[in-house]
């Protein structure tokens, strides 16, 4: 007789964090060749921040407003680092309803976000929200401490899918780094072993 693949549940907790299993079988890697760093400029709201990520956005402005646009240092002289969106949410300012305030000019025409840049640059000891750093990952907070991860899909990420889909490289594996830095490496590392588990039981 043929054992049939189990089916993998929906969502799935490890520690404090409950997650779609879609973040462990669905591929994305960013392609900026194709997309051009679309997200910092397409939408109608900013990326979702803290007020602690505020304080540091408003601690390395100095070393990164003079690669901004001039709309942009407009926006912030205007209304700050950040707004509170229709839905309640704290997010970074945008300029003309859709473009984010920390969007520049890159190589090749690609946009990037001048924040991460100068970090990577070693300009800075600040890179950028988590919120960027983990899209497609979208968090959400529950009661009692739990955090949700869902995955978030936009029409623009499509080369990101198929470069994922191309190399294999699932969203948790693509997005290590940052899952690391918002959770820790010994739930990374926990997020690993429960993949194991899941790989061993036939459910992936």
């Amino acid at each position: 007789m043929v054992k049939t693949k189990p089916q993998l549940p929906p969502m799935l907790q490890v520690g404090d964090v409950i997650l779609s299993t879609e973040l462990l079988t669905e591929y994305f890697c960013c392609d900026l060749d194709r997309c051009h760093g679309a997200c910092c400029v397409e939408g109608d709201a900013g990326a979702p921040v803290t007020l602690d990520e505020v304080a540091e956005m408003e601690r390395v402005y100095p070393d990164i407003e003079a690669d901004l646009a001039p709309a942009a240092r407009e926006v912030v002289a205007r209304q700050g680092m950040a707004y509170v969106d229709k839905t309640g949410e704290l997010v970074t300012s945008i300029v003309d309803g859709r473009e984010c305030i920390f969007a520049c000019c890159g190589d090749g025409g690609c946009t990037l976000c001048a924040s991460d840049r100068a970090y990577r640059q070693q300009r800075t000891t600040w890179d950028k929200p988590i919120s960027c750093a983990l899209y497609p990952i979208r968090e959400r907070r529950f009661a009692g401490g739990l955090v949700g991860l869902s995955y978030h899909r936009w029409d623009i990420c499509q080369p990101a899918r198929q470069l994922g889909r191309t190399l294999r490289l699932p969203i948790y594996q693509f997005l290590r780094e940052p899952l690391v830095r918002r959770f820790g490496q010994a739930w990374y590392d926990e997020l690993e072993q429960t993949v194991t588990e899941l790989r061993k039981h036939r459910y992936l």
